[in-house]
């Protein structure tokens, strides 16, 4: 399964380490899924998680950037004509276009209209562990 993950994701995942956001970074981490970026993502994570106002732990950071660098898979992103409530989001719904991501897991609430996104589904980090879940019971 290969999937996108929005910052919010990431940043949830670090600021409250028992909630959905948390799991979904152990299931990447765990390496039971493959992550889709491209520079942009990488860069807009890079930026968003050094954020002093987040007070997040530099080795907790330093980690997950690093594992970004060396085990996601590296897209070349082609663009997309396509509108977005915030344009801040492009990149990942073009790194999900692209790379045929399974998912792409936001935290926002009505982030992408179902026109724009390729066929990529939109899950929140709920639905994304529900689905892998339901994946992984069929694998078995």
């Amino acid at each position: 399964m290969k999937i996108v993950l929005d910052t919010k994701v990431l940043l949830s995942g670090l600021l409250k380490p028992f909630g959905p956001p948390a799991r979904v970074l152990k299931v990447v981490s765990g390496r039971q899924v493959e992550l889709l970026v491209d520079d942009r993502v990488m860069l807009e994570c890079q930026d968003v998680l050094t954020r002093s106002r987040f007070h997040l732990e530099q080795q907790a950071v330093e980690a997950v950037l690093d594992f970004m660098v060396c085990s996601a898979h590296h897209v070349a992103a082609a663009a997309q004509p396509v509108n977005l409530p915030d344009p801040d989001d492009l990149p990942f719904l073009e790194v999900a276009i692209t790379g045929t991501a399974d998912a792409l897991v936001t935290g926002h609430a009505n982030p992408f209209p179902l026109s724009a996104c390729g066929g990529v589904p939109v899950l929140s980090p709920q639905g994304f562990l529900a689905a892998w879940q339901r994946q992984q019971a069929r694998d078995r």
